[in-house]
């Protein structure tokens, strides 16, 4: 991580985050003239770039958009992501026994 921080430095990031999960641990640093400066406090913390929050006050690390709502985690993004493939599936499976219907009253559902 020191070396990646090093990088981070020489090249003009303009922020660098380092966040240790198994401790609830944030670290952070912003741009200066001088190069990257620790961000000290970094609890609260509001990105100048991203106006997003670091909220470590809980057991994880959560990150708030700058309208302050939570952002999702991954397993959230993947459940909503299950679900409207389920939607999808069960809308294709309507539309297809719609089509039946209409084929079995002689009516082709390509020409409608």
């Amino acid at each position: 991580m020191d070396k990646k921080l090093v990088f981070c430095n020489r090249y003009g990031v303009e922020e660098y985050y380092l966040y240790d999960p198994d401790r609830n641990d944030l670290s952070g640093w912003l741009r200066s003239e001088n190069g990257l400066d620790v961000i000290d406090p970094v609890a609260g913390w509001v990105s100048p770039r991203l106006g997003i929050r670091f909220d470590t006050s809980g057991a994880v690390l959560q990150l708030l958009r700058p309208d302050g709502e939570p952002f999702a985690t991954y397993t959230e993004i993947a459940q909503q992501l299950q679900q409207a493939q389920t939607r999808a599936e069960q809308e294709r499976q309507r539309a297809e026994r719609l089509a039946e219907r209409l084929r079995a009253a002689g009516i082709d559902p390509e020409q409608v």
